[in-house]
Order: C-alpha cells, then sequence, then structure tokens
C-alpha cells in the first residue's frame, strides 16, 4: 500500500521568477506551501538568461570602450586583449550568487517545504515527485522553457549551441554562425564579435527582428554590420553538414556565397515552454499546439485552482511579465483585486550596443489600425547626452493617437533607451495624454529630456 499524499494549501512547480515570490506571499498569508524544483534555483533569467547574459554584455562593452579608448583621449599601452576564461567566470559566479541566493530563501522560508526532483501530474490537483505524492487545492505552474532546436536537414549530425551553452563558453570562437536574427541571436552575434570572433548571422526572414519597424531593423543591422558582423538575410534553404573546421551552413541566400563555414554554431531561433514531462493529460490541462499552456485573463488553466505563470503559458517571454504574473496571481488571491493579464502593456529591451528600448504597438502596427496619427522620431545624433558620450548611433520614436491624445507606443533604439523609455511607459500605464509631458522640467544632460522636445516635434502621419 503507497503511502498517503502529502497535503498542502499550495503546490509550486518550479522556482523561477515567479515562483519563489508567490512562496514567499503564500506563505506570509498562513499558507503551507510546498515548492518543486528539479534542476537550477532561478530558472532561466539566473542561469541562462538575463543574470549571465547581460554580464556577458557589460564585459563586451568595456571591451568596445577600451578599443575606443583613444577616441576619449585615454592612453592604453598596448592593445586590450580578452581573457575568456575570467568573463565566464565572472558571469558563472553571478549565476551562482543568484541561485543559491534564492535557494536559501526558500529553504529559510516559514511554511515552505522544498522537494528536489522532477514533479508529474497524477490528478488535476496531484503531484508526484520522485515517488512522493503531493496534494493541494491550488496548484502554481512556474516551469519555464528552454531553447527550440528546429528540424533542419542535418541538425542531427552536427554540434551546436544553445543560449544555456553559449554562457559557459570560456573561449573565443574562431567563427560563430548564428542562425536566427532576433533578440537572443543578435546580443550573443555582437558580445562575441568584440571578443574578437568572426560572426555571420543568418536569418530566414528578409530583414532582422522582423516584428520591429523596418526602421529599427534596418539600423540595427547597421550597427552590427560597421562592427564587422557579416549578415545574412532570406535564408530560405537551411541545411547543416559536418566540416573539416567546423560546421557548414547552406544557406540558399540570393546574393553571396552559398554555404557559411564556422567553427560554431549557434541556434537561436525560438523558445519552447517545459511542458513536455509534467503529465499535463493526467490532470485534464490543455495545451496550445506549440505546448503553451492555455490560461484565461486570471492565468488560470482549463482546471479550477491550477495556474500556468512565467514563459510556459505563451502570455509573455521575459522576466518581468513572469514577475508580472506572480503579482496578478497574489492581487487577485490574496488581495481580492481583479488584475487581468490583457491589461499588461507590452515593453521589453534587446540588449544590443546600443540598446533598444521598446513599448506598446510599433508604427505599423498603429498605422493597421486605421487610427489618425501624430508621429515623432529624432536621431540620437541630435541629443546632447549621446554627443558628450560619443554614442550616437541610432534614433527614438513615438506613436500617438490624435484624437486621444495617448500614446501608443515608442521605440528608442540608443544610449540609455532601455531606460528612458519607461518615462513613456509609465505615462502610458497611467493613461494620461502626451501632453502632461509639456510641463515636466527633465534634467539636463540625459536621453530622457528629449522626450518632450520629441513629443512636441511630432507631425501628422502620411
Amino acid at each position: 500500500m503507497s503511502d498517503p499524499a502529502r497535503r498542502f494549501d499550495a503546490i509550486i512547480i518550479g522556482a523561477g521568477q515567479a515562483g519563489p515570490s508567490l512562496a514567499g506571499r503564500l506563505t506570509a498569508a498562513g499558507r503551507s506551501v510546498a515548492t518543486i524544483e528539479r534542476r537550477h534555483f532561478g530558472g532561466t533569467c539566473v542561469n541562462t538568461g538575463c543574470k549571465p547574459t547581460k554580464t556577458l554584455v557589460a564585459s563586451a562593452y568595456a571591451a568596445r570602450m577600451a578599443q575606443r579608448a583613444a577616441e576619449y583621449g585615454v592612453v592604453l599601452d598596448g592593445t586590450p586583449g580578452i581573457d575568456m576564461k575570467r568573463v565566464q567566470a565572472r558571469a558563472e559566479k553571478i549565476i551562482q550568487d543568484g541561485r543559491s541566493g534564492i535557494e536559501n530563501w526558500l529553504d529559510g522560508m516559514n511554511g515552505c517545504t522544498v522537494f528536489r526532483g522532477h514533479a508529474r501530474f497524477t490528478g488535476p490537483h496531484d503531484i508526484e515527485v520522485d515517488g512522493t505524492a503531493l496534494t493541494a487545492p491550488q496548484i502554481f505552474i512556474n516551469v519555464g522553457g528552454r531553447a527550440s532546436v528546429p528540424d533542419l536537414p542535418g541538425i542531427g549530425d552536427v554540434p551546436y549551441l544553445t543560449n544555456s551553452d553559449m554562457v559557459e563558453l570560456d573561449t573565443v570562437p574562431g567563427h560563430l554562425v548564428v542562425i536566427g536574427g532576433s533578440y537572443i541571436g543578435l546580443e550573443f552575434a555582437q558580445m562575441f564579435r568584440r571578443f574578437g570572433a568572426r560572426v555571420t548571422v543568418v536569418e530566414k526572414s528578409e530583414r532582422l527582428i522582423a516584428r520591429e519597424d523596418e526602421d529599427v531593423s534596418t539600423a540595427i543591422r547597421e550597427i552590427l554590420e560597421a562592427e564587422g558582423i557579416e549578415v545574412r538575410t532570406n535564408a530560405e534553404c537551411l541545411s547543416l553538414a559536418r566540416h573539416d573546421d567546423g560546421v557548414a551552413v547552406r544557406v540558399g541566400c540570393a546574393e553571396g556565397a552559398p554555404e557559411v563555414v564556422g567553427t560554431h554554431l549557434l541556434l537561436a531561433i525560438g523558445r519552447r515552454p517545459n511542458t513536455d514531462d509534467l503529465g499535463l493529460e493526467a490532470a485534464g490541462i490543455r495545451t496550445d499546439e506549440r505546448g503553451y499552456i492555455a490560461v484565461d485573463d486570471f492565468l488560470e488553466t482549463s482546471v479550477p485552482g491550477v495556474y500556468a505563470l512565467g514563459d510556459c503559458n505563451g502570455r509573455g517571454a521575459f522576466t518581468h511579465t513572469a514577475y508580472n504574473d506572480f503579482e496578478i496571481v497574489a492581487a487577485n488571491l490574496l488581495d481580492g483585486q481583479g488584475w487581468k493579464v490583457s491589461e499588461r502593456l507590452p515593453g521589453y529591451a534587446l540588449y544590443t550596443d546600443p540598446p533598444l528600448g521598446r513599448v506598446g504597438m510599433t508604427e505599423a502596427q498603429a498605422r493597421q489600425s486605421h487610427r489618425a496619427l501624430l508621429i515623432g522620431k529624432r536621431p540620437m545624433s541630435r541629443v546632447g547626452r549621446a554627443v558628450e558620450k560619443a554614442e550616437t548611433l541610432g534614433f527614438m520614436k513615438v506613436v500617438v493617437d490624435a484624437e486621444t491624445q495617448r500614446i501608443l507606443g515608442a521605440a528608442i533604439l540608443g544610449t540609455g533607451g532601455d531606460e528612458a523609455i519607461h518615462g513613456l511607459l509609465d505615462i502610458m500605464n497611467a493613461n494620461v495624454p502626451y501632453t502632461v509631458f509639456q510641463r515636466a522640467v527633465p534634467i539636463h544632460p540625459t536621453v530622457s529630456e528629449l522626450i518632450p522636445t520629441l513629443l512636441g516635434e511630432m507631425k501628422p502621419a502620411t
């Protein structure tokens, strides 16, 4: 006879961005909580995503500034070099510190029992963790996602890397070929070019980061190509094969050599949810055709009392959206609120140098909405702060509904763009007209001080 299931008020599967904070709120409210983690605490952000990659981005930025030192009147003895082992060790320390911090927090949390193992549903509110049965009226799935590996011809015959492997590299590739010209691929492409690798980006679409406006895509391509990164778009006939020098990538582009040979291959073609082996079918939890768990506006699944948070629900692919999932669930279940995921304003950043800060609609999306629009655009070369820093690449752009005077979306591609975008994001969240900026007195010299000027120079869309 098997042991009876251990009962809890709530079970949280996964210790990523949303899970630990939710455990903290639930236990503070007097609930008993079981938290299950099968591998590394902290999820994607801490282990293979934001923290290590932005640490590497910072090292790459330092390398770039060392290469440009003479422009600033700084004299260095000899040619700056890269110690990739030290670069990687710095990222690894930040990973370990973040991972252990979350693990220690959960282990020491009153009312929280931590289980280390693989969780599987055996019923709508029943979980098994490596032979131990658990049950709870509320279950929260926070299992995250991983790199998608496409079924390309030859994929089984060649070595390849994903974002998880890239943060562990302690050598500089001779020639890094990146398949995928979107956010993850472009960040790694630029950083490893700055570390000294030859880099080629291969993208199936006609342009990089195709979800962005064409002027943004074009500007980012020009920035990358100016640093020596080769970009191959319209790569419709991708296939892979072993080569004496590493991997041969057949690109079949209309222009350029039909084959690119690299020492290392990075696959950066999207993400997939970690929902394959949770036993969701035993609980009757519905997923879509890509494996994402279907949720309603309150993040509840098809099974009452079971919720899905973070990357596995397909409603956001960022650390901040995962954390906001926690905020929505906690506000609704513990504070009696009625927060909805559909009310979330989309905002994100691309951490190339310069970074791209984005919020709301693109210009193309706004035009498709058939509204009367006001559009403002200003090159970073006219932003004093950018000139002073000798970082004048990029531009800022805003799109406004001419009738309601509400900001619909904005992009800041330029130095500090990932921070300056928050002024616009906050105004959009507050749902007030853009004219409130006219009474603002911004600090000089900053990138943000040009936002009122940008809004004051808007013209009707033609």
